[in-house]
């Protein structure tokens, strides 16, 4: 007897969908039954992945988001709930790092993290949530009283890393960010949890396994080997599933051990 968790019916906004994780996370939703909305500033990278989605027979939709401006967050969600209904399932991907000894951060580099990884997060999903909220509580209309909020966070909220000190404090604010909307949200059936990848093998970093450096980390991890964007996809639809109702406030390790 095989299980599938079938998602047909469901909006998700997924943030950062331009590539990496955010791209992968689309086309999971999508295969799954869900109607994606492809949210980011890469326009031309989002239609490009619309159209694939829909290639394979998928829904999919695109909106320009620039979490750092709430202006732009409180556009996008409203633009996305105006063409396909209400949201059922926010995917709050988006992120960015620096590599740097904290001696040698600047201004610039910390708001430049915090503003995507920490204030940015906490806006689309304050956002959405206030949306979600409502048709709990009966003041707004739709068809799926709850939601599932899923925060991308990383191994480095858990355990700090050399050089990566900003972005492992951005992502443990995530971190902790998560466990309060989980405790304030969940009794209107709202499950608000986050995964914590480990190192994961996308465009952005893929040269860098194949360097000096890069090839010492490898080594240093439990399997020798670097993760890839599909080794999250069941994850990320068991914390999206209609059935997981008693799975809120989770952290959830996704690190292939490197975090033990």
């Amino acid at each position: 007897m095989s299980y599938s968790i079938d998602l047909e019916g469901r909006v998700a906004l997924v943030t950062g969908a331009s590539s990496g994780l955010g791209a992968q996370f689309a086309r999971t939703l999508a295969k799954a039954g869900a109607c994606v909305v492809l949210a980011g500033r890469r326009m031309e990278r989002l239609k490009d992945l619309r159209a694939e989605i829909e290639g394979n027979g998928g829904d999919a939709h695109v909106v320009q988001l620039d979490v750092t401006d709430v202006a732009s967050i409180k556009a996008a969600v409203a633009h996305a709930e105006t063409e396909v209904g209400t949201l059922d399932i926010l995917i709050n991907n988006s992120g960015v790092s620096t590599t740097q000894r904290l001696t040698d951060v600047t201004e610039n580099d910390y708001d430049f993290v915090m503003d995507t990884n920490t204030r940015g997060a906490f806006f689309v999903a304050q956002e959405v949530g206030k949306r979600m909220l409502a048709r709990a509580r009966g003041s707004a209309p739709g068809s799926f009283v709850g939601g599932r909020i899923v925060n991308v966070a990383s191994m480095a909220g858990l355990r700090v890393l050399g050089q990566i000190g900003v972005y492992a404090m951005s992502k443990a604010a995530v971190i902790h960010m998560t466990r309060a909307m989980a405790l304030e949200w969940g009794k209107y059936g709202i499950n608000v949890n986050a995964i914590c990848p480990g190192y994961i093998d996308t465009e952005i970093n893929h040269h860098h396994w194949s360097t000096e450096q890069g090839k010492k980390l490898v080594e240093l991890l439990p399997r020798k080997r670097v993760g890839q964007p599909q080794d999250l996809d069941t994850t990320l639809l068991m914390l999206c599933a209609n059935e997981s109702h008693f799975i809120n406030g989770a952290v959830i390790q996704a690190d292939d051990g490197f975090g033990v």
